[in-house]
């Protein structure tokens, strides 16, 4: 097999050639048919998030075909097309695993960053942490939703019955996100880096009801934002569009420093949450609702061997959507 790893973050990964992968019990072994390329990847690959496991293999929007069985799978079949994310084990007994809040886990395993993920040629999984994707859809056109699109999900689901949602920073979660906002008949708003009329353009055609600068305030008070940027400093603007009861939802794992703002911004009632990974629930309702909306990812393709121009790409908004590695 073959996979593109890092072996010191800030550091550019290293094309390998390595042994094939052996499923452990309970595990799958796939053949990688392709892999999103999502923001905490880069937060991997940079440092942002401490303590991967060294050498690692980036990558956690996993779609490829089971190839390899280990012991005790019965749920999943050889040729099956799966969907691995970036939640790829939890302990099942710690107070959150018991309360249903598995996204919480006090002992995770999370892909392509505590265990090998798609950045590869084969993956290996827990085979309960893999979701059927079936047959509808490109695996290129898929690969976001493991990431980008369960993620949004998750963060819409905190936003509760708001009908007037802002989404700060319009890459791949939030062009997936937005277009389940249209279905659901709610506005969306959509803030970009200032300046940025060409996203702003993308927003608009994917039904952004306002488009605009993250410098600038929408045109009416919203009831809730989602902040998908890794910028502290949106906290607080994000708070100004808000109506009284309004929520600010921060749906990124890794964020710079949130600055001091005044507590007028936050009274009245207003809220500031954020999300954590996800909940294998989360995913069996997100994909099985995807294909019934009918959402489209706006991919860009790279080759297995140029994930670094991929990050790099991402690192400085240089495509619309979501970058997918195809090996």
């Amino acid at each position: 097999m073959f996979a593109m790893r890092l072996h010191k973050p800030g550091t550019p990964l290293q094309w390998e050639e390595l042994p094939d992968l052996t499923p452990g019990p309970g595990e799958i072994r796939v053949k990688v048919l392709a892999c999103g390329v999502c923001r905490t990847d880069l937060h991997v690959v940079d440092g942002d998030l401490t303590h991967p496991k060294l050498p690692i293999t980036p990558g956690h929007e996993i779609v490829g075909r089971v190839d390899a069985l280990g012991i005790g799978v019965s749920s999943l079949a050889i040729g099956q097309r799966v969907g691995i994310p970036w939640l790829g084990h939890t302990c099942g007994h710690c107070p959150y695993c018991d309360s249903h809040h598995e996204n919480l886990c006090d002992h995770p395993v999370f892909t392509g960053y505590t265990r090998d993920g798609g950045y590869a040629t084969q993956a290996v999984a827990d085979a309960r942490f893999a979701f059927p994707l079936g047959e509808e859809g490109s695996d290129v056109e898929v690969a976001p939703l493991l990431c980008a699109g369960l993620i949004g999900w998750r963060s819409l689901i905190k936003t509760g019955d708001a009908q007037k949602v802002g989404l700060y920073g319009f890459g791949a979660a939030a062009h997936i996100i937005a277009q389940v906002l249209v279905r659901q008949k709610k506005k969306v708003f959509a803030f970009t880096r200032p300046g940025d009329t060409k996203t702003q353009d993308f927003a608009r055609e994917l039904g952004a009801s306002w488009a605009g600068g993250s410098d600038e305030l929408p045109p009416e008070q919203l009831d809730a934002t989602i902040i998908f940027a890794p910028v502290g400093s949106l906290v607080p603007a994000a708070l100004k569009t808000l109506r009284k009861g309004g929520k600010v939802v921060c749906a990124g794992i890794h964020m710079s420093e949130i600055p001091a703002f005044s507590y007028d911004s936050l009274w009245e009632e207003r809220e500031i949450v954020s999300v954590a990974n996800l909940t294998r629930q989360d995913g069996l309702d997100f994909l099985s609702l995807a294909p019934k909306i009918g959402i489209h990812t706006t991919t860009t393709p790279y080759a297995l061997k140029d994930a670094n121009k991929a990050l790099d790409d991402l690192r400085h908004g240089r495509f619309d959507g979501a970058a997918v590695l195809v090996p």
